[in-house]
């Protein structure tokens, strides 16, 4: 579908697009591979969200492509969410019609970057964007990615580019979380963002002097949870911080025999004749920490306070940390091209950037390993992870 690169000398036109949902300081990202095209000089475009610009340029009075001239990327603010805004959670291989029918668009997307001269793209993207990607790249898209998630759970690079703001942001909310439990002798019950893999929670908990981390990784009964935080709590320390994971696997109590847990939606419980199974339960967005404080409640003699973080997490300044990355990210992504590289994602790997081949993270998930350093700091601290006591 697209033509031959051919020397880094030539004249390229290469655009920049960005995956859905909102990530502080995207314009670094959209500086670092402007700034380095543009030393090579090549002709370096945006397209509006995502691929939204490409296929509806009507929709937008300047049209659905922006030109990262030197004089719009020398007035842009790095700490600012981006001037190309953010793709919706549409997948183009799999639309959705007006007559409700599911379309594979991504024909027509190729066609419309060879008919913008279009040789190349670069996208910085989440875990499904990088699928997406992989399935155009298949098809004859030239294209390097950006590693772009808050949560940390794409595979094969040590740290997307947002997770550390989000981190950053979260410790703040926990600590100011730790400081009203402290001075009201309470239990905080903290949801966080983490909804396959258990990074912040852990990483976060332990930043907050958390009683108990859990995380999707690891299982947690409600049982041996109310028993660690008993063994806890005393006169001298009234108060406690539980962080979780919005993806976490909640349990009322250990299994008895060995068996499959009915799954049980909250508010309707278990019949009497399954109880003999540990109940899983089910926890609606947003509402996991109303759910664990209150069934937490008639198990701990202390009074118990909910809280969700959750996607507040994704707003703020960006650290000098993900500045850091998102110019590097960039730029790495335009060296990718000019060493006649493809189908590759930007992964940072300490103290290296390497590049990933797109099929090798295409629909996997980076999850805590139990090794981690992290795990090991957390049993050595005496934070509950949950499972056994």
């Amino acid at each position: 579908m697209i033509k031959n690169l051919g020397h880094a000398g030539t004249h390229r036109r290469v655009a920049v697009n960005v995956g859905s949902g909102f990530v502080p300081g995207m314009n670094s990202v959209l500086m670092g591979a402007a700034l380095a095209g543009g030393k090579l000089g090549w002709e370096m475009l945006g397209i509006r969200d995502g691929f939204e610009g490409l296929l509806h340029p009507d929709r937008y009075p300047d049209g659905g492509l922006v030109a990262l001239s030197p004089e719009l990327v020398e007035n842009l603010d790095p700490a600012t969410g981006g001037v190309l805004g953010q793709a919706p959670r549409v997948d183009p291989t799999h639309a959705h019609t007006p007559d409700g029918a599911d379309a594979d668009l991504s024909d027509e997307v190729l066609r419309r970057l060879q008919a913008a001269h279009i040789d190349a793209l670069v996208s910085a993207v989440g875990a499904e964007g990088l699928t997406i990607l992989d399935r155009l790249h298949r098809k004859g898209l030239h294209t390097v990615c950006i590693p772009r998630s808050i949560e940390n759970d794409i595979a094969s690079t040590a740290m997307s580019f947002g997770f550390n703001t989000a981190l950053s942001t979260t410790i703040e909310m926990l600590n100011k979380a730790y400081q009203a439990a402290r001075s009201a002798r309470r239990i905080a019950v903290v949801e966080v963002l983490g909804e396959r893999a258990g990074w912040i929670a852990l990483q976060a908990g332990l930043a907050a002097r958390a009683d108990a981390v859990l995380m999707p990784e690891i299982p947690c009964y409600l049982g041996n949870l109310a028993a660690r935080l008993k063994d806890k709590l005393s006169r001298r320390r009234p108060f406690g911080l539980v962080v979780m994971a919005e993806g976490v696997q909640i349990f009322d109590d250990p299994p008895a025999p060995p068996g499959d847990a009915p799954v049980v939606t909250v508010g309707h419980p278990a019949p009497p004749e399954t109880r003999q199974t540990p109940e899983r339960i089910v926890l609606g967005p947003g509402r996991g920490a109303e759910t664990v404080a209150s069934r937490l409640q008639v198990r701990v003699e202390a009074d118990l306070h909910p809280l969700v973080i959750g996607s507040w997490a994704r707003g703020g300044t960006p650290t000098a940390v993900d500045q850091q990355l998102g110019m590097a990210y960039g730029a790495g992504a335009v060296q990718a091209l000019k060493g006649g590289r493809n189908g590759v994602m930007v992964a940072f790997v300490p103290p290296e950037v390497r590049l990933v081949p797109l099929a090798e993270v295409a629909g996997k998930v980076r999850t805590v390993p139990p090794d981690s350093e992290f795990m090991r700091l957390a049993q050595s601290l005496g934070v509950y992870l949950g499972t056994g006591l």
